[in-house]
């Protein structure tokens, strides 16, 4: 079978691909935002750098994108090849059995002109995160979001949330079940990094504020509650500028890395070393930092958003759950029942390693997206 994958260049969508490196499937990845090549198996046909200009640059050009970027997104197939003319070029030459978009906003609004062009071609759309739980409540977006879910043929969510979501907005394809964003993740590995419970001295803090992300409450929350923390580090990951000021404003003994300054496997060894994982967001699936949080065995403090989190924490077993990410004072209340109840965090350790084991090993996840497309290629053939 030949599968045209599109994305953008994403570390979930590398790991995802690869879990076909032994597939006997004719591989092929379209880079929708026009960037440099993948870093990834080599028997993976990439098109990248595809962008081109139909006529020079105009005066003024620039300025419409940045303030009028509607009207700019009208006028850009003038300007420009776009995503969707691009992919129509590969269907051509390639004559893909399935497309398979990662993501909605950036990934699969661009290419729906040609699927419905195309609708012999079958589709599958992997769900991420914000796509629909959020998206859905902007008008323009949930008249795209349901032409999407009507034309699709398959799909796979990374929480269950997301498929009740997608069939109340009109999907009535084949669901291939939860798997987490990029597939599973080997175990065996991040096993090396694990400390034990007494060797745990950070609160790790993921640092988003923007229009998801609720980081800096969780940095009000752990002012107000300092003096319980002196015998551990507070950390704060993936700092926005607005939460990187408050703390130095405030002159707060928090160590902070930005939003470029850690790579995954620093980020998952500082988990490996923390008693607590905090996240903290008004919108997502299932976030990828809590996964690996449990992975790494740091209790997760998370909010839950939709009840996308519930589905792997049981609040007051092996995490707990924010219930309103803009209340200071919950989050404030929760930490302190995390930090005076220590004998639940350590048993948290072994249910966490558990639930890692059943739901996020690489082999485990790996056949069930082998699965996937075996079933696809089962209905075309």
């Amino acid at each position: 079978m030949k599968i045209l994958f599109v994305s953008m260049h994403s570390i979930h969508a590398i790991r995802w691909i690869e879990n076909l490196k032994d597939s006997h499937h004719e591989l092929y990845w379209f880079d929708v935002t026009s960037n440099d090549k993948l870093n990834t198996i080599n028997k993976v046909y990439q098109f990248t750098n595809w962008k081109k200009r139909k006529i020079p640059y105009l005066k003024g050009e620039y300025f419409l994108r940045k303030n009028y970027s509607s009207l700019y997104n009208l006028l850009n197939p003038f300007f420009e090849v776009t995503a969707s003319e691009y992919l129509e070029k590969l269907i051509q030459d390639i004559q893909p059995d399935l497309i398979h978009s990662f993501e909605m906003h950036t990934c699969s609004y661009p290419i729906l002109k040609t699927m419905i062009k195309f609708k012999h071609i079958k589709w599958l759309y992997s769900c991420w995160g914000n796509d629909l739980y959020y998206n859905r409540q902007i008008p323009n977006d949930l008249k795209t979001i349901k032409k999407i879910l009507s034309r699709i043929d398959f799909l796979h969510t990374d929480c269950q949330r997301d498929f009740e979501i997608a069939k109340s907005l009109g999907f009535m394809g084949d669901f291939f079940g939860v798997i987490p964003t990029g597939g599973g993740y080997d175990l065996g590995y991040y096993k090396n990094y694990v400390l034990t419970f007494e060797q745990r001295k950070i609160i790790l803090i993921k640092g988003y504020e923007h229009l998801f992300g609720r980081g800096l409450n969780v940095v009000k929350a752990l002012q107000i509650t300092n003096d319980l923390f002196v015998n551990y580090e507070v950390v704060i990951f993936g700092a926005h500028q607005e939460v990187i000021e408050f703390i130095n404003f405030n002159k707060l003994p928090f160590k902070t890395f930005g939003r470029n300054d850690l790579s995954q496997m620093e980020l998952i060894k500082l988990m490996g070393k923390s008693i607590l994982y905090i996240g903290n967001s008004i919108s997502d699936g299932m976030p990828n930092t809590l996964l690996e949080a449990i992975i790494m065995q740091a209790f997760p403090i998370q909010s839950n958003p939709g009840n996308a989190t519930a589905e792997i924490i049981e609040n007051k077993k092996n995490g707990l759950l924010i219930t309103d990410s803009s209340d200071i004072n919950e989050i404030k209340e929760k930490i302190i029942f995390a930090l005076t109840n220590l004998n639940l965090l350590k048993q948290a350790m072994t249910l966490n390693s558990e639930i890692a084991e059943q739901r996020l090993n690489y082999n485990h996840n790996q056949l069930k997206i082998e699965e996937i497309y075996s079933k696809i290629d089962h209905v075309l053939n």
